[in-house]
């Protein structure tokens, strides 16, 4: 049960607003970031093995699945944005707020490409930790949610480690790419996100890095048992 008293309005609905953090930044995504988003991607068609979207040939046909920001937002109502590492000024990956529900403060964080320069890094963490503040402290919702295929190993991991709680396994749950997929639910809710939030605001202090840009301490967002059991069961 939510800790905070419920909107008898509804909850408003996310807009196009940047986002800035120390290592990212993320702006709405539009066409001028399809050139680096594009050669962010090219050759990794494996990282898409598990995504609905197809590798994208050239920017052309990139456009297929990096949709304009203005675009989803009047289509599709989605909140699509580019990933822009700060260190170089480039644009390494995208992701998106979809499955918006103003009336229940339900918001989902998806369609998420990173490229193999910001993988595994303080950018990628860092945009989690900037849709979340985002989503709870800016829109006060209720709930964010992570989906991912149940065959993603490594998405299933990275739910754990950036704090969404498994809820569970939809078998069946759609046809993608022509074959079965399974789909993993991870959510974080609004009462939760005080202790979740402190972690992330910890791991993210400069000097938790090397002059590399390397870790000294991993990230704890639930208490390390506590995410080991979201791996576990998840498996």
């Amino acid at each position: 049960m939510s800790h905070h008293p419920l909107s008898t309005t509804g909850y408003p609905t996310p807009k196009p607003v940047t986002l800035e953090g120390k290592y990212v930044r993320l702006e709405i995504l539009e066409d001028r970031h399809l050139q680096q988003l594009f050669d962010a991607g090219v050759g990794d068609e494996e990282r898409f093995r598990y995504m609905w979207d197809s590798p994208p040939k050239d920017v052309e046909d990139i456009k297929k699945w990096a949709v304009s920001g203005k675009q989803a937002i009047w289509n599709k109502g989605e909140v699509p944005y580019a990933v822009v590492d700060k260190s170089t000024g480039r644009v390494e990956g995208r992701q998106t707020l979809m499955s918006i529900f103003p009336e229940h403060g339900r918001i989902e964080i998806g369609r998420i490409f990173w490229g193999k320069k910001i993988m595994r890094s303080r950018v990628t963490t860092e945009s989690i930790f900037l849709i979340a503040r985002h989503v709870f402290e800016d829109l006060g919702y209720r709930r964010l949610e992570w989906t991912c295929n149940a065959e993603n190993e490594a998405s299933r991991r990275a739910a754990a480690r950036f704090g969404f709680e498994f809820e569970g396994k939809l078998r069946q749950w759609m046809v993608c790419k022509g074959v079965n997929r399974d789909n993993m639910w991870f959510s974080i809710l609004d009462h939760e996100w005080k202790d979740i939030k402190a972690g992330y605001e910890q791991w993210l202090q400069e000097n938790n890095f090397d002059d590399a840009g390397n870790q000294k301490e991993k990230l704890v967002t639930r208490g390390r048992k506590s995410e080991e059991k979201v791996i576990m069961l998840s498996q």
